[in-house]
């Protein structure tokens, strides 16, 4: 089947979606718009999965508001970013193969609209981005400041020093497109800034929005004695460090959630928190009892721990086990804006959740989900895809024999095994070639010029200084 035809699915789907959630916001008070993102949070390292990580604040989210129990993303970094950031599978612009690193020459097109310019568009005059941005740093047309935002606090790249803010030894540490030297916990300073931009904002008779994209717990693994301390039991020093980096995150999430409540802004905010992936397969029992982790298109690399806040018109205390993914944010987000979905230039691959996340709908229509990543090249390309109660996992190079042959095919009944321990792909050779045929299609959107896997190009790279970016 042609990719025009999975191209058609998705659109007829995001369109009739939009169609029957749509409600007309124009006339009321539209909302402010709080997003927060971890880097590498695994599924068993929030509170309300295991009470030996302490995330107080996290989990009063949660019960106040609703736990997204299925929300997906995909199995890395940039991709999810790129995909909340557009509400589009990010395989379209060729953003899904690999994350940015330093050396890369490349960014999210300039082409794709981002949350940012739509709320611009909606009337947000204040749209601050709060954290690490890894969405294009080599030239200034792919930096916050030229995708919508107004403010910019934070780094450019991943896996910055939690404590000199340095990457390939230089400082990667901005205000807008400015280098800045501040003293401090990375995570902290985050935190802090995004306070600030929400009080500031609560003064003013507009909404604004605010993403905050933290950097932890990804690595390094770096905490302060004082925050160790906090884990005394403890014995694995990496699992140690983690767990007191999520706490300090906590802690911030904390000091966010308290701004807003001393605002007076608590009932008329949307707080959407998530991880960007998976928890890394280096620390022991981080996504448990989910399977595989970070970079894999098993549950434990792309299902996340989520959840969702807006006192005004969301009923909390519920757990929503329905699928959704971090592609349905943005549309979700213009709904409740009052934005117009047919402005767009390109058409969505998420949907809007109003309807489902205020208890007017109790499902959404069938769709499938799909993950997928190449970031050591063709030779391993994770693959999945969600259809229903089932879902396909490819391993390793692409399969270009029959599929029913190969041993790298797993098929999981997910409703029934979400932990993925009984491969029934021998039982079902037909589903199998069904979802194959759908997998097929989907890699078929990868357009010819894509980022190319991560660790091409990094022969003799030199950061600039301060990482001060000049080139337009």
């Amino acid at each position: 089947m042609a990719a025009h035809s999975l191209q058609f699915r998705l659109f007829t789907f995001a369109i009739a979606c939009m169609s029957m959630l749509s409600q007309n916001n124009v006339d009321a008070q539209t909302p402010n718009i709080v997003v927060i993102m971890a880097d590498d949070l695994g599924w068993n390292s929030v509170g309300w999965h295991n009470s030996d990580v302490s995330t107080p604040n996290l989990d009063q989210l949660c019960r106040d508001g609703i736990e997204l129990d299925n929300f997906y993303v995909s199995p890395m970094c940039s991709p999810t970013r790129a995909g909340f950031m557009t509400g589009r599978y990010p395989i379209r612009f060729g953003l899904a193969r690999a994350v940015i690193p330093p050396w890369r020459d490349y960014g999210l097109p300039t082409t794709e609209t981002t949350i940012a310019n739509v709320l611009a568009d909606a009337g947000y005059e204040r749209r601050g981005i709060f954290g690490k941005w890894h969405l294009g740093h080599a030239r200034k047309r792919w930096l916050p400041n030229n995708r919508g935002f107004t403010e910019f606090v934070g780094c450019y790249n991943g896996a910055i020093d939690y404590f000199t803010h340095e990457r390939e030894g230089e400082l990667d540490w901005h205000h807008n497109e400015m280098p800045v030297q501040q003293n401090g916990y990375a995570t902290t300073l985050i935190g802090q800034a995004a306070s600030q931009f929400i009080a500031d904002s609560a003064t003013q008779d507009v909404p604004f929005f605010c993403y905050i994209p933290f950097n932890a717990p990804h690595s390094p693994f770096q905490a302060s004695d004082a925050d160790l301390k906090r884990y005394p039991t403890i014995k694995d020093r990496k699992k140690r460090t983690y767990y007191a980096m999520i706490s300090v995150m906590d802690d911030e999430v904390g000091r966010i959630l308290q701004t807003i409540d001393d605002n007076g802004i608590r009932d008329d905010t949307v707080v959407w928190f998530f991880s960007d992936n998976g928890g890394v397969g280096g620390i022991r029992d981080s996504n448990r009892p989910l399977r595989g982790s970070k970079l894999t298109a098993y549950e434990g690399g792309v299902r996340a721990a989520a959840c969702v806040r807006y006192p005004k018109q969301f009923p909390g205390g519920r757990k929503l086990t329905e699928q959704t993914m971090f592609i349905d944010v943005l549309p979700t987000v213009m709904n409740l804006a009052g934005a117009d979905p047919q402005s767009l230039p390109f058409e969505l691959d998420g949907v809007n959740l109003t309807a489902l996340l205020s208890g007017d709908e109790d499902r959404l229509p069938p769709r499938d989900l799909f993950f997928y990543h190449g970031q050591q090249g063709e030779s391993a390309e994770p693959i999945a895809v969600i259809s229903g109660n089932w879902k396909l996992v490819v391993n390793g190079p692409r399969i270009t024999g029959s599929i029913t042959d190969s041993h790298r095919v797993e098929l999981f009944h997910i409703s029934t095994d979400p932990n993925e321990t009984q491969n029934v792909a021998a039982n079902h050779p037909e589903k199998v070639t069904e979802l194959f045929e759908k997998m097929h299609e989907f890699r078929s959107l990868q357009p010819t010029e894509s980022i190319p896997p991560y660790k091409f190009g990094n022969q003799d790279f030199r950061a600039p200084p301060k990482w001060k970016i000049e080139r337009d």
